[in-house]
């Protein structure tokens, strides 16, 4: 298989990860688009340098999460307020309303996070462990774990405050 192939098949089988820090960064599907094409050229562009020290998943949400970080810098730059907008949820057919409506708020609560608390969330979320979440952002798992009580407690009082 080529590297191209393999490099394909590798973001066929993660599109998941990528779309998931697409969503958590951007507010449009414009944005979230061109950050997902961001994405892939790094990962392309240091494809061939990954010497598997860690996992590919590991590697690939250090990527996207530098991409995106960077994007979100990038768009700060041109415009002085972003606003959060309602996340587009997959409806299933027995569409809970009450459940949507705490979904859409818990999202509108993450993206107030600054940027790293962001991504630590996203982690977290995606039930990577306190030694994968420090491989990928760089923190020690003493600083990820801190940083988690933080994020947590930071949440829960905002949460609080709307009633929720």
């Amino acid at each position: 298989m080529s590297t191209e192939d393999s490099f394909i098949e590798l973001i066929k089988e993660n599109k998941g990860l990528i779309y998931k820090v697409t969503t958590l960064y951007t507010n449009t599907a414009v944005d979230r688009q061109d950050l997902y094409q961001e994405i892939v050229f790094q990962l392309w562009k240091s494809f061939e340098t990954f010497r598997a020290k860690s996992k590919i998943s590991t590697w690939m949400y250090r990527v996207a999460l530098n991409t995106a970080i960077k994007h979100l810098k990038t768009l700060e730059k041109k415009k002085s307020v972003l606003q959060a907008q309602d996340r587009n949820v997959l409806i299933e057919e027995s569409y809970d309303y009450e459940y949507e409506t705490r979904l859409r708020s818990m999202y509108q609560h993450i993206y107030a996070l600054n940027i790293l608390e962001r991504g630590i969330v996203l982690l977290l979320l995606e039930g990577k462990t306190y030694n994968e979440i420090s491989q990928i952002t760089g923190l020690t798992p003493t600083n990820v774990s801190s940083k988690l009580s933080r994020i947590k407690q930071k949440l829960k009082t905002n949460m609080q405050k709307q009633g929720l």
